[in-house]
């Protein structure tokens, strides 16, 4: 079986037809579905897709993108929701990390003043939201791997995915000591994308993890196109082709690694 650590399964680019993705993906062999918030108003979408497919699982979070249009208020909805589900025991069950959150210093808009401490404030406050329940954190680390890791050393949380991961050897070294894994996904089927295949090659096969990102992120066969959680087999099969494992051996080792990072899951 594949999991799915990373999809935005309620994107308005699939036309409502976030289920039958979701159903689809199932019968290609993905049998568990992360889907990250990004902003306070679709926390529940992200919530109501979990209870309508039992693949499907949840994570929230204000996304750095969502930061400017975000108010400080919306951390506090944001902790009174986990605190809520937490509450709920079995309830909580499809809630398995706190993400999409991080820092985006690739939009020039976002790395200027206010917007740059702006980024950082929701960034930090949600850490200490993801350490003050125990639950791991889905990381958008876009050229701003050094910052990240510079407040994961701060606010020590129970580790996490860096999702979509594109940094140097030295900063993946760096991500593990502090109990994350790495995501990889439709970038690494691109030839060109010769840093991040060395990476999705070289490191320890404990410390990856496999994602979609759809609706981004689209891998080679269909960059023009829609990227879509059942597509996430294929990709796994760029990561065993430039590993050289058997496709049995990639899906088991990348499924108990996303299942050990986020133990609130419980595929089979």
């Amino acid at each position: 079986m594949w999991i799915d650590t990373h999809c935005h399964l309620d994107a308005s680019e699939f036309g409502g037809a976030s289920l039958a993705m979701a159903d689809q993906a199932a019968q290609a062999g993905v049998s568990g579905i992360v889907v990250p918030a990004v902003h306070v108003n679709n926390f529940e979408a992200v919530i109501e897709l979990s209870r309508q497919r039992p693949a499907c699982y949840f994570a929230l979070g204000i996304h750095p993108m969502y930061v400017p249009t975000s108010k400080e208020s919306d951390l506090q909805v944001l902790r009174e929701k986990i605190a809520s589900l937490m509450g709920q025991g079995n309830a909580s069950s499809r809630l398995v990390a706190i993400g999409e959150i991080g820092l985006d210093y690739f939009v020039p808009a976002l790395t200027q003043s206010p917007l740059r401490e702006k980024q950082e404030f929701f960034y930090t406050e949600q850490l200490k939201i993801a350490r003050d329940f125990g639950l791991p954190v889905l990381l958008h680390v876009r050229r701003s791997q050094d910052i990240i890791l510079k407040h994961l050393r701060r606010i020590e949380v129970v580790g996490g995915i860096a999702h979509a991961f594109n940094g140097s050897q030295q900063q993946a070294q760096h991500f593990i000591k502090l109990g994350f894994k790495l995501g990889f996904g439709g970038a690494m089927t691109f030839s060109r994308a010769l840093q991040i295949r060395r990476l999705a090659t070289e490191l320890p096969l404990e410390s990856i993890v496999l994602e979609t990102d759809a609706p981004d992120i689209a891998p080679s066969w269909i960059a023009d196109g829609v990227n879509a959680p059942s597509q996430l087999p294929q990709i796994g099969t760029v990561l065993a082709e430039l590993r050289g494992l058997s496709l049995a051996q990639t899906a088991a080792a990348t499924t108990a690694n996303a299942l050990a990072v986020m133990p609130g899951m419980h595929c089979g």
